[in-house]
């Protein structure tokens, strides 16, 4: 065989064990990409997205889009072709799968996770558009989960209102560990509760549950690692809203679309289109104060968003200078840091008086 006819020959079947080896050889890697983006303002299979009733709502035109990051699952097995096809895809992104999923944390622990913060989201988001609307919002002290094989495991249950811990009234949720931590390892506690089951219907109707029905549960206390006396609760905070307000969006996880229900909320409450039919899309996490905190994936929810058409981008202010180095063409970020922020900025989208939006900069530019 000539060496010219060799050496391609062997060539060709090195590339073809590199590619069958970049197909066969798993890498500890996942991939990020644009996700779908959804308008708070509008429909989504069929039905509203946010659902107020028992309140006076007003029809809302524009978009104010929620944006989601599409990412593999916990048990996808990247290979080393599809890794470097990644990193090469400018809209996407490769991260070691220990940064989406921690060792240990098997897919029924991930998916419950981020259920967990969508719905915390969703009840955050409501208190801060509320906030905002200065309707005021009551709450409650309740058990916000049970350890299992500890003290309070089959005595207390979540979603108990917790009223007093040995006749003293609990008025915030930090109340419980002060007064149950004066004790001693093995000291009886008790807890005066309203249950679950009682509060909810209560709750349905907007109020607090009252003294009725009211139980006394004693519990005898044991030592923490810490030394301390513990009954095995984390005690939480439930919101008893004036009037239902309901999202309804499947399918999505985690905490980052807090700021866009909450505006969305405050837009069906409030007179006029806020957005002034402009699209806007934005992102962010929210807590009850209205303070907006970063996410994740924020490069691949511009591009998401400008794909679906949006001109602004409400983008939180942690996450600024990571969104300008790479802003998608014609879309326009905007930095938030409290709802008020977003609810100002969008005040300036209308009238059209872009020029004074607050703009996010690359890290290190002046």
């Amino acid at each position: 065989m000539p060496r010219r006819t060799a050496t391609l020959l062997a060539s060709t079947l090195m590339l073809i064990a590199l590619l069958c080896a970049g197909v066969l050889i798993p890498v500890p890697y996942s991939e990020m990409s644009p996700g779908p983006t959804v308008n708070t303002l509008g429909d989504h299979d069929g039905e509203p997205v946010l659902q107020i009733s028992g309140r006076k709502t007003y029809p809302a035109t524009g978009h104010l889009n929620m944006t989601t990051v599409r990412v593999t699952g916990p048990d996808y097995t990247m290979n080393l072709f599809e890794a470097v096809y990644g990193w090469l895809d400018h809209d996407n992104a490769v991260v070691p799968h220990k940064t989406l999923y921690p060792e240990g944390q098997t897919p029924e622990q991930a998916d419950q996770e981020n259920a967990e913060e969508f719905t915390q989201s969703q009840e955050s988001a409501k208190v801060a558009a509320l906030d905002q609307l200065h309707i005021p919002v009551a709450s409650q002290t309740v058990v916000g989960s049970v350890l299992k094989d500890k003290p309070a495991d089959g005595r207390l249950h979540a979603g108990d209102v917790i009223k007093a811990v040995d006749g003293t009234a609990v008025k915030q949720v930090g109340d419980v560990a002060k007064l149950v931590t004066r004790h001693k390892p093995g000291q009886p506690v008790v807890f005066t509760i309203v249950p679950a089951k009682q509060a909810a219907a209560a709750e349905k109707q907007g109020k607090k549950p009252g003294t009725a029905g009211q139980k006394q549960i004693t519990i005898t206390t044991e030592k923490a690692d810490n030394g301390r006396a513990v009954v095995g609760i984390q005690a939480g905070v439930d919101h008893i809203f004036p009037f239902p307000i309901d999202v309804k969006l499947a399918d999505v996880g985690g905490p980052s679309a807090g700021l866009m229900f909450a505006l969305g909320i405050v837009d069906k409450l409030t007179p006029g289109d806020m957005t002034g039919g402009k699209f806007v899309a934005g992102t962010g996490t929210i807590d009850d104060k209205g303070k907006v905190g970063p996410i994740g994936g924020i490069s691949m929810k511009t591009v998401g968003a400008r794909d679906k058409g949006a001109e602004f981008f409400l983008t939180p202010k942690d996450n600024c200078a990571t969104a300008a180095k790479d802003t998608p063409r014609g879309l326009r970020l905007v930095k938030v840091d409290t709802i008020g922020d977003a609810v100002k900025a969008l005040e300036k989208i209308r009238k059209g008086d872009v020029a004074g939006l607050p703009s996010c900069s690359p890290a290190g530019a002046s």
